[in-house]
């Protein structure tokens, strides 16, 4: 059960990253931060854009990113919940690196669509979030013919359900890192898997011991992820700066 005060919010928004690499560029532009600790999370607070933000690096998945939701929304009172991140591209008109803000988000069964909030004149976007990597264009093909969804990703709907639960909007800022057309490498679904840090190296290590040739395509991955993280941390700016001031 998630408890929403009564009081004036606290912040003005309160965003999840799933992965380290997605906040990376966004906390270089925080001033005033301060880290606290809870429910086994780091969670940040600081100014971006003249308003008071609180963040989360949650982990991968629907259970991590509900997690961090409740956290943010219990402790940090924000007036919006934000999922960002990088995302696969479904719609092959979409091209990687493309920012996309979805206006609804569904998931790969029966479940009907939740609405998102709208923050850009776009043409309508919806995002499915899956419970796995879709790692080929074959997969992405199917599943982009199967919800009609133009973009995928693996904590959205989490966010929204919380809140929703909480009476809050969410909005979902995406950046696409992969496009229609272009494989996942397979080594990317163990390393996202929660695991310590000395795991996860042993898990990359691995990887090269079986496919040598994973070096190099982690190695494009990473560099395209830290362009992206760039190109995510300045659309967040732009979301933070149109936000009512408030309480900042």
């Amino acid at each position: 059960m998630v408890h929403v005060r009564d009081a004036a919010r606290d912040c003005a928004a309160g965003i999840v990253f799933a992965v380290p690499i997605e906040a990376d560029a966004f906390e270089r532009l925080a001033s005033d931060e301060v880290a606290t600790q809870a429910g086994g999370l780091t969670i940040r607070e600081g100014h971006v854009a003249g308003r008071r933000v609180a963040w989360c690096v949650a982990g991968v998945g629907r259970a991590a990113a509900t997690r961090a939701a409740r956290l943010l929304v219990d402790g940090h009172r924000p007036r919006l919940l934000v999922s960002a991140g990088f995302a696969g591209g479904l719609d092959p008109g979409l091209g990687r690196g493309s920012v996309v803000r979805p206006n609804r988000v569904l998931t790969d069964d029966a479940h009907e669509p939740l609405p998102l909030a709208d923050v850009a004149a776009h043409e309508p976007v919806a995002i499915v979030t899956v419970d796995r990597i879709v790692g080929t264009a074959e997969a992405k093909a199917a599943l982009f013919a199967r919800t009609g969804a133009q973009v995928v990703d693996m904590e959205t709907r989490a966010v929204a359900e919380v809140a929703g639960e909480t009476g809050l909007s969410c909005v979902s800022i995406r950046v696409i890192s992969d496009d229609a057309g272009q494989p996942v490498p397979r080594e990317v679904a163990a390393l996202v898997r929660p695991q310590s840090a000395l795991r996860r190296l042993g898990t990359a290590l691995g990887a090269l011991g079986r496919r040598p040739g994973a070096a190099v395509d982690l190695w494009r991955l990473w560099e395209h992820a830290v362009v992206d993280g760039r190109t995510l941390a300045t659309a967040l700016a732009d979301l933070c700066g149109g936000l009512p001031a408030g309480d900042i």
